[in-house]
């Protein structure tokens, strides 16, 4: 097979993940969107269930973008304050490393059987929303046994060593991992795709550790491109979500390298060592957020009136 061949392989497998992807958060929010919004409403009265909630919504919508954007909507309509807003917004960081951990365990050929049953379903009008949702859940799976089967011989070509040597810099491959995610708004197809490529050998892990670390910033453009036209406090919202995010960056930046070596050597899976290492991001960000709540809301305060 031709490179040009391998490539389009690639790219159509890469666009199944990510229609896959985008499907599924629809189905979900069309159906939920509504009772999600007044859920969230109603816990943020209590810090600890609004980070759970931010976390599982995303979990189950595969979306951090989604959530986060839902927040600052609220926070616009005034039905949350914006500090009540904080927990939702950390809580969907934490919950959009579900995607490494669903790619690290590379359960291959599983998503073929979730793709012909969610079909099945769909055809019978009692089931048809739960067949669908099954449909595109399998169909994220078997996109990505697809992505992995084409790049795999894409690991010695001279592009491909390029590409490598490039990510070899922590510096550079945050700078990737933030910049890609700004541009497509999807962090999940980025975090999926460096963790492909760790358990295909295309990149070591070490160096797609800033990659997926960086997607964290990127995704925060969502909810920024959201807030515009919005009132104050929601531009505050989308703010300090980037702001949680940014320093957390510049917390780990310093140790990326080193960092992401050890977790690494720690951990056998190159795959697994990934999540681990996107998810010990995440709860820093956390850790942060909760920490930095007060200074933070006073800073958006001045800069986002």
């Amino acid at each position: 097979m031709s490179t040009y061949d391998l490539v389009i392989s690639a790219m159509a497998a890469l666009a199944l993940f990510a229609y896959g992807l985008q499907s599924l958060s629809h189905e979900i929010q069309e159906r939920g969107g509504e009772r999600l919004r007044a859920v969230m409403a109603r816990v943020t009265a209590s810090p600890l269930q609004a980070y759970f909630l931010g976390l599982f919504a995303t979990a189950l919508i595969q979306s951090s973008s989604a959530v986060q954007s839902f927040a600052v909507t609220l926070v616009d309509a005034g039905a949350i304050s914006l500090k009540g807003s904080f927990p939702i917004l950390l809580g969907a960081n934490v919950g959009t490393t579900v995607t490494a951990w669903l790619v690290s365990f590379k359960v291959s050929g599983i998503g073929a059987i979730f793709v012909v049953l969610g079909m099945i379903l769909s055809f019978s009008k009692r089931y048809a929303v739960v067949g669908r949702s099954i449909f595109y859940f399998g169909l994220i799976l078997f996109a990505l046994d697809l992505v992995g089967y084409a790049i795999r011989p894409l690991r010695e070509h001279p592009m491909m060593q390029s590409i490598v040597a490039l990510a070899a810099s922590p510096w550079l491959g945050l700078l990737v991992g933030i910049s890609i995610t700004a541009v497509i708004q999807v962090s999940a197809i980025v975090v999926g795709l460096g963790v492909l490529f760790a358990n295909q050998g295309v990149l070591e892990p070490a160096a797609v550790v800033p990659i997926v670390v960086g997607t964290n910033l990127g995704g925060t453009a969502t909810a920024l491109i959201a807030s515009v036209g919005m009132k104050a406090n929601a531009r505050r919202a989308a703010y300090a979500n980037a702001i949680f995010n940014a320093l957390a960056v510049l917390v780990v930046l310093p140790f990326l390298g080193p960092v992401s070596r050890f977790i690494v050597s720690m951990i056998a899976d190159p795959g697994m060592a990934v999540a681990w290492a996107h998810l010990a991001f995440n709860i820093l960000v956390s850790v942060l957020g909760f920490a930095l709540a007060r200074p933070v809301e006073r800073v958006v305060d001045k800069v986002g009136a």
